[in-house]
């Protein structure tokens, strides 16, 4: 089994190098890192090209997020994708090793662990701590999702189900897990280890502002799929990740 790691990257002269080393340094070596800069003028591409020789990147002009997401799609060889985030790392040499373990214990299609979330000034320093829990179908009516850095699909249910909707601002990931998990039943198995560490921004996604733009879309996710939540769903999403800073 061959993992593909897409990373949707701009202006992270910062943080891309320790992206790619923590890649680097995974003890399971058959995976491969594709980036998708968005035309970065602030140094990242000289990073980039210092690692030519162990990644695939292209940097251009693209439509957001999940449009960069698709073109990493595209160039992807790997039989299992997983996304990595510019400002992100593993926080453990062996993560992408047991995720090939879970997949090849369980024959599942998607794997998926936890995450956590630290100081981007002291990545030492801990602010959250998402624990995913063990997979049951049901819990996408109480407003779970699992965190979408830490997910891992094998390529052929993007060939057979579909790539991320490019006109989602902030839940096209959430659509896409929704879409393949609850909608499609894929087999999923859970991997009950901290798979991926994220840089937060110091700034509370939970403001009113974002909450309303998050719910609507996470409103469209459900209807775009056809499918129908419960009336108390979207709203259980953001409470039920407040457990998460203590």
């Amino acid at each position: 089994m061959k993992i593909s790691i897409v990373t949707a990257a701009f202006n992270n002269v910062d943080t891309i190098a320790h992206c790619i080393q923590s890649l680097q340094n995974q003890t399971f070596k058959e995976v491969e890192h594709v980036i998708i800069d968005g035309g970065s003028t602030d140094g990242t591409l000289d990073i980039l090209e210092q690692y030519k020789d162990q990644i695939v990147y292209i940097s251009e002009p693209d439509k957001g997020i999940y449009d960069a997401l698709n073109k990493g799609l595209k160039l992807a060889s790997g039989q299992v994708i997983g996304t990595l985030g510019a400002d992100d790392f593993y926080p453990n040499n062996d993560i992408l090793e047991a995720v090939w373990q879970k997949f090849e214990e369980t024959g599942a299609e998607a794997v998926y662990g936890d995450k956590n979330f630290v100081n981007p000034e002291n990545i030492e320093k801990e602010v959250r701590h998402w624990v995913s829990g063990e997979y049951k179908i049901e819990n996408w009516l109480k407003g779970w999702m699992p965190p979408h850095l830490s997910f891992y699909l094998r390529k052929v249910n993007f060939e057979k189900y579909g790539p991320y909707i490019t006109d989602f601002r902030s839940s096209g990931d959430y659509e896409l897990m929704l879409r393949m998990l609850y909608k499609h039943q894929l087999k999923t198995a859970y991997l009950p280890k901290l798979v991926v560490t994220m840089r937060t921004g110091g700034t509370s996604t939970a403001s009113l502002k974002h909450r309303i733009r998050a719910n609507k879309e996470d409103r469209r996710a459900w209807a775009v799929n056809n499918l129908k939540p419960k009336w108390y769903t979207l709203w259980m999403k953001p409470i039920s990740k407040i457990s998460q800073f203590f």
